[in-house]
């Protein structure tokens, strides 16, 4: 009885020593006798135990390995301090088993190593453009190297770069006194397009009112020439009907009664402005000059020209 309790518990041993059962994503790789034989996938596998063994369990995910925070010098002799993060994954699991003793250690030790490489070889001012430079030939380098230790180097990311405080209070003071240098150029050139503007302003209404005087006078000029002739035209018209009438009965007897009757009016208009009054020597002046006008209105000329 003790024998078959042996016995069972040998076979019960036995059995969990055989039987695996590997997670997804995972990668166990079995040695038989301490050597290499096999690398068993997710599932249900079988060992022999005593022989064979389950030596090193890989997980195959992405894993996040922090990167500790490091001094840099750049190429102008400035110390940044900078951390970052890497992103890897166990391609080959019986090269991550046996590559390198501890992968990990390795791949961060590099990192660090090709970081401090790839930033002394920039200015300061361009490890804050160029961080995805930086990243980019952090990875390429990573990736030759790890690929001997059965990993993939996804990607690397620059967490923080920080410069002395000396360093920054300059850039502060750089940055500030650039922004004041925008802001007084831009106020300049508001000045310079206002004069511009009042200038062109003046320009445009200086042209507008002389162009509005010129074509005042011109108007003015129009108007007063209207002005003549119509009032030379109606002169005219009112001489041809003046000798229309005379050619009809009675036309010179009304001539000389209107004659007279200027002739009289000036008589006492002459009267009225001065305290000498001329007067003809006897009737026949007035007489006499009432002809001389209907000569003049008969021939178109003086007495005597006929």
């Amino acid at each position: 009885m003790e024998i078959a309790l042996v016995l069972l518990v040998v076979a019960a041993i036995f059995v969990s020593q055989a039987i695996k059962i590997v997670p997804q994503q995972h990668a166990w790789v079995v040695e038989r006798l301490g050597k290499y034989d096999r690398t068993l996938s997710p599932g249900l596998a079988f060992v022999t135990p005593f022989i064979e063994r389950v030596a090193y369990k890989h997980s195959l995910k992405e894993v996040p390995l922090d990167v500790p925070s490091q001094v840099c010098i750049t190429k102008d002799n400035t110390q940044l301090q900078v951390d970052g993060i890497i992103y890897f994954q166990v391609t080959d699991p019986m090269r991550a088993s046996y590559g390198s003793s501890n992968y990990v250690f390795a791949i961060t030790q590099l990192a660090q190593t090709l970081l401090r490489s790839v930033i002394g070889k920039m200015e300061l001012d361009k490890t804050f453009e160029e961080r995805d430079q930086i990243n980019g030939a952090v990875v390429s380098a990573l990736d030759d190297a790890a690929a001997n230790w059965g990993v993939k180097v996804l990607r690397y990311e620059i967490k923080d770069l920080t410069p002395p405080a000396e360093i920054l209070r300059s850039m502060q003071a750089q940055i500030t006194a650039e922004r004041e240098k925008r802001a007084l150029i831009a106020a300049s050139e508001g000045r310079r397009q206002e004069q511009i503007n009042i200038a062109s302003g003046e320009r445009e209404a200086f042209i507008a009112r002389s162009e509005g005087q010129r074509q005042a006078e011109i108007n003015q000029a129009q108007g007063q020439a209207a002005a003549i002739t119509a009032v030379a035209e109606a002169t005219a018209e009112a001489i041809r009907k003046i000798a229309e009438a005379i050619q009809h009965p009675g036309g010179e007897q009304a001539v000389q009664l209107k004659v007279a009757e200027k002739a009289v009016e000036a008589y006492g208009q002459l009267a009225q402005k001065n305290n000498t009054m001329i007067v003809p020597g006897h009737m026949g002046e007035v007489a006499g000059l009432i002809g001389t006008a209907m000569a003049l209105m008969k021939g178109g000329g003086t007495p005597g020209t006929r």
